[in-house]
């Protein structure tokens, strides 16, 4: 598996969009946030409205991919989770139209969501993206978080 570090520019270009297209794409209904930071990241940070929250490590873990050390203290760290493969699958269909539907990976820097999306594609979401520059360009963009997931603001 390619992770983030071994992409070729190539590669990058093909599973990577702007903040502003992918939040264009949310609202023509094209495309859901997967927000892939841990529990603790988005407490301290934010959260982005509107997202569906799944953190990096679980994906991991739910493929059956080796952790580091670090990754499995950080997952040990947080709430337990009983999600497994069929139960990630389940939730994903429930908010959309299948796996053609784009989802849309954000992560803190946009380094992990690369890695996300690159494993959605393992996982038959050929249509997974990362969303450059994650929530830091959230920020930048000033675009508001909130305390926990919740509906994305109305575009005007």
């Amino acid at each position: 598996m390619n992770t983030e570090a071994s992409l070729s520019d190539e590669e990058r270009a093909t599973l990577e969009v702007t903040l502003l297209t992918a939040l264009e794409l949310c609202r023509l209904g094209l495309g859901t946030l997967v927000d892939i930071r841990q529990t603790f990241e988005i407490e301290m940070k934010g959260a982005i409205p509107g997202t569906m929250h799944i953190p990096l490590f679980e994906v991991k873990r739910m493929l059956g991919h080796a952790l580091s050390e670090d990754e499995q203290d950080i997952l040990d760290a947080g709430k337990p989770k009983d999600m497994d493969v069929m139960s990630f699958f389940t939730m994903i269909n429930q908010l959309h139209h299948g796996r053609d539907h784009l989802l849309l990976c954000i992560c803190n820097s946009g380094r992990r969501s690369l890695a996300a999306a690159s494993l959605l594609r393992q996982m038959g979401y050929g249509k997974a993206l990362s969303v450059a520059g994650g929530f830091q360009a959230w920020k930048k963009l000033q675009q508001p978080a909130a305390a926990a997931p919740g509906t994305l603001p109305a575009q005007g």
